[in-house]
């Protein structure tokens, strides 16, 4: 039995990509789906976060969990090259950590 041979992926981007920075990402999830909702996060006092979300994007239960794969191997080898990624808040930084 010959293994399927491997489809040839090309990517394009549509006329309404865009790119964005996100420091804070909220998930939900019902029976369906999984919602990411991210926003960038701003400490305008010591006891005042804003959290201003710009993008949500809805995943199937299939695709989130490929997509929790994909971000640990990539992790993973992100720590290896660079070292520990630490959750812990910086001194002075706030210590918000979504």
């Amino acid at each position: 039995m010959t293994p399927a041979a491997q489809p040839k992926i090309q990517l394009s981007f549509s006329q309404d990509y865009r790119e964005g920075y996100a420091n804070s990402v909220q998930v939900r999830a019902n029976l369906w789906d999984f919602l990411l909702l991210f926003g960038t996060i701003n400490q305008t006092a010591p006891d005042s976060v804003n959290i201003r979300n710009f993008q949500g994007v809805y995943l199937s239960p299939q695709q989130a969990k490929a997509l929790a794969n994909l971000l640990q191997q990539n992790i993973q080898q992100y720590e290896g090259a660079f070292g520990e990624i630490r959750l812990e808040p910086q001194a002075g930084g706030g210590g918000v950590v979504q």
